[in-house]
């Protein structure tokens, strides 16, 4: 079938999007310079998606069209070839890390680089891990690890897994056990038919039935020559994930069957346990959890990234969809200009460049914890488990949303999987229950933010020794009253939005502990955890409210740092990292947009504790909410004919996001068209189904409906 396409429709798709980047002001590969940290680190990342675009293993056309399987097994080749490029052009581990990056699949290696490794490689002993060489493999992937945390009877819930490690002072070995169905290991990445290793959390049971909870276990799960499982272990893979999610991995199920496995063998660089069976505590009880720490930073760098590809493919579509009002010359009006569409979108793209942000300062938190522990040092270990819990949940929050929002902006085309964003949807949405479900992981949040909460209100504790995930406690010792709103400032002053996003922080957090304080005298309880139903969703909305405070505190000290008037050069930014005004009047407004729409989000706790007077005594609370939502559509106007400089500055090729509609030239209907000839129906004229079942069922029809008519003429 061959069918000549409409010229005039590409050549105005064409010419939307370059009109869209004449109006763009700002200079974009300064921006993405700024992005990438640097020119060299951007230069990079560019060289390496060079490379793999060209190559046929990374090819990304017939993905949408191949079975789980195929998947699977197209996810092998892809990282296999990694390891292959990684060897001949001589890639450092970061440009490896890169490589899997860009290319965005759910690939089996992923489990390995941001769990199994990096917890073997920071809990283990010197002694594990010079034996047989087993840092140098895992570093060069001569081993493939798997971290089996999960079971099906518990996920979040760590510390009531059922799995066993037993010692055995006799043998000085521990017996790996799986006692129950609901002890089996579950979900676990590249454990199905990958791993050949794993790191196992398992109940550490010390002779006489002394249970001291979750400890980390190495366990070789399969034989080094022939793949084999070892004795007693079954494995398996899971099954298909919803919406069909996750298909190159094999998430999988482990049980043990008394496994033994030495004494060295269990990650004691911290706890331990003597050859007679007497427990070492570690310095800190959270270290086990240092695994879970990593992946929830990683989990920041991965939101944004994410948020950045659905603003970039839907703000690019609806720069050049055309539909509705037409306009003076004749033609309907791009769906950006409609404010439905850009008051979903823009806010999408500031989160975009808030997590980037963000995502920067948890990576230089967690290599200072990282090297701190090193030394025995776990001083970081408790502020970086609230905020990178904080963060997990508020990030995979938002991105799942945003997601979803940037698809549903995009019509109809958004359900096709040609659109790029249906698959990074089905990807990520696990993403809100792993490593924490967020609504249990919440309580995480919160047990820190009373914790410190009680310390600094006892009096015992000073202000200068709070943390930045608490620093808005500062507010209820300090004899300070909330603002009274200024109008003006509310509109231009980010210093006022992020001190209104503090206090309702520490006014929630009082709250809390004033509810619980109830709730004990009433029942006899310590109150730490909710005893009533007095406010059932109060645990959530603290959570985010604090975790919110503490990212408007680090975007305050980022505006500080680009301040234009006090700074114009930006200070501590690198040389090529520096703006000019015009990008950091725009990297403004983006942090802007995020604070005004993050207080509109969550209205009604500002309303609740009255954090929105106006100075004014003409004007009301009604009226600054009407301020607040009239300033965010004017900051949205105002960065609309930026958008796409804006999105561009990600710096992603049209092979990159795999998308029909978010192609950078803007000729999305024909793209949109060749894609749909790939598909293997579109192959046959007549489909095969025709003779099993189309035929069949038009005879019987056309033979009823000829019965009915003679018997309508009788």
């Amino acid at each position: 079938m061959s069918i000549t396409m409409d010229p005039i429709t590409h050549r105005q798709n064409e010419t939307d999007m370059d009109n869209a980047r004449k109006r763009t002001s700002v200079h974009v590969e300064k921006l993405t310079w700024f992005l990438y940290n640097g020119r060299d680190k951007w230069l990079q990342k560019h060289k390496i998606e060079q490379v793999l675009s060209k190559d046929p293993i990374f090819d990304k056309t017939r993905r949408p069209f191949e079975t789980r399987t195929e998947r699977f097994n197209s996810g092998a080749r892809i990282t296999n070839r990694i390891f292959e490029l990684q060897e001949s052009l001589g890639w450092t581990e970061e440009e490896t890390s890169i490589a899997e990056f860009i290319i965005g699949e759910p690939l089996p290696i992923s489990l390995h680089n941001t769990a199994f490794s990096p917890v073997l490689l920071t809990l283990s002993s010197r002694s594990l891990l010079s034996s047989n060489s087993l840092s140098l493999l895992t570093k060069h992937h001569g081993i493939h690890g798997a971290y089996l945390q999960t079971e099906l009877g518990h996920g979040t819930n760590v510390s009531s897994l059922e799995t066993t490690a037993t010692y055995l002072p006799s043998t000085k070995e521990f017996d790996l056990h799986s006692p129950t169905l609901s002890s089996t290991k579950w979900w676990v990445g590249a454990l199905g038919k990958t791993a050949t290793h794993g790191v196992v959390q398992a109940k550490l049971i010390l002779p006489g039935g002394r249970d001291m909870g979750p400890h980390l276990f190495l366990v070789q799960l399969r034989s080094l020559e022939d793949h084999k499982l070892l004795p007693g272990i079954t494995t398996g893979d899971v099954g298909p994930k919803a919406f069909g999610g996750y298909a190159p991995t094999d998430n999988g199920f482990a049980r043990f069957n008394h496994v033994r496995i030495p004494k060295r063998q269990m990650l004691s660089k911290f706890a331990d346990v003597t050859d007679e069976g007497k427990y070492v505590k570690p310095p800190h009880a959270k270290l086990n959890y240092s695994g879970m720490v990593y992946i929830r930073a990683g989990l920041v760098s991965n939101c944004a990234w994410l948020m950045a590809k659905a603003a970039t493919i839907s703000i690019r579509y609806a720069t050049v969809r055309r539909q509705g009002t037409k306009g003076p010359d004749g033609l309907e009006v791009p769906i950006i200009n409609y404010p439905s569409v850009y008051v979903r979108l823009l806010p999408i793209l500031s989160r975009a460049y808030v997590f980037l942000e963000l995502a920067r300062n948890m990576t230089t938190s967690y290599n200072a914890m990282s090297n701190r522990l090193s030394s025995g040092d776990t001083s970081l270990v408790a502020e970086l488990h609230a905020t990178t819990s904080g963060l997990k949940i508020l990030g995979t929050t938002h991105c799942i949303q945003d997601l979803e929002t940037a698809r549903r902006s995009m019509g109809g085309h958004g359900y096709s999987a040609f659109s790029g964003l249906a698959n990074l949807y089905a990807d990520y949405v696990p993403s809100v229950t792993f490593e924490g479900e967020n609504y249990v992981l919440d309580q995480q949040t919160v047990r820190a933010a009373l914790k410190a909460f009680r310390d600094i209100t006892s009096g015992n504790t000073p202000l200068s020794s709070l943390q930045p995930s608490n620093h808005y406690l500062r507010l209820l010792v300090s004899e300070q009253i909330p603002p009274i709103i200024n109008p003006i400032s509310l509109t231009t002053d980010p210093a006022t939005l992020i001190l209104l996003l503090e206090w309702r922080a520490a006014a929630l957090v009082k709250d809390l502990a004033s509810m619980l304080k109830r709730n004990s005298a009433a029942t006899g309880s310590d109150g730490s955890t909710p005893q009533s139903v007095e406010d059932a969703t109060v645990y959530q909305r603290v959570s985010k409210a604090v975790t919110e405070a503490f990212i408007a505190g680090q975007l305050g000290k980022m505006l500080q740092d680009l301040d234009l008037e006090s700074n114009p050069k930006g200070r501590r930014l690198k040389e090529d990292q520096k703006l000019g005004e015009k990008e950091l009047r725009m990297i403004k407004k983006l942090y802007t947009l995020y604070l005004l729409s993050t207080i509109e989000s969550s209205l009604a706790d500002f309303l609740a504790f009255d954090l929105l007077r106006m100075s004014d005594a003409d004007n009301s609370t009604s009226d600054a909410v009407f301020i607040l939502r009239r300033t965010i559509a004017e900051i949205c106007s105002e960065l609309l004919p930026e958008a796409i400089g804006l999105t561009d500055a990600f710096g992603f090729s049209d092979w990159e996001l795999n998308s029909a509609l978010g192609r950078y030239d803007g000729r999305v209907y024909q793209t949109l068209w060749e894609k749909a000839q790939m598909e293997p129906l579109n192959q046959k004229e007549v489909p095969d189904a025709y003779e099993e079942s189309i035929k069949p069922m038009l005879l019987r029809g056309r033979r009823q409906a000829m019965s009915v008519a003679r018997g309508a003429k009788l």
